[in-house]
């Protein structure tokens, strides 16, 4: 007998993933595996569910919790867009890769 999944169950599986935006000033994200890339216009991360792009402006990181998966996120928050991981990372290095090598 084969067991159908619900999306929670695929949710579940994957690791939990949530996104809380507030007054589009403060972001608070978890399921976040890596940080490609960070600058004041522009938020790149890989999370749970695929990537996630953040674009704004005067974007800071207020707190960066890798091992936890979370990330907090300030300034104006324009667009949020998530898209395939392979559409991303073709061959690329991450930012934290290149940090540490």
């Amino acid at each position: 007998m084969v067991k159908m999944g619900t999306v929670e169950d695929h949710t579940q599986a994957k690791g939990a993933h949530k996104l809380t935006l507030s007054n589009r000033r403060t972001a608070g994200i978890t399921g976040v595996s890596d940080v490609i890339s960070f600058d004041i216009s522009e938020v790149l991360l890989e999370t749970d569910m695929g990537m996630l792009k953040i674009q704004g402006a005067d974007l800071h990181v207020n707190r960066l919790t890798l091992e936890k998966g979370e990330i907090d996120l300030e300034g104006r928050i324009d667009s949020i867009q998530y898209s395939e991981v392979s559409d991303f990372k073709k061959g690329g290095e991450t930012l934290l890769n290149r940090l540490f090598r």
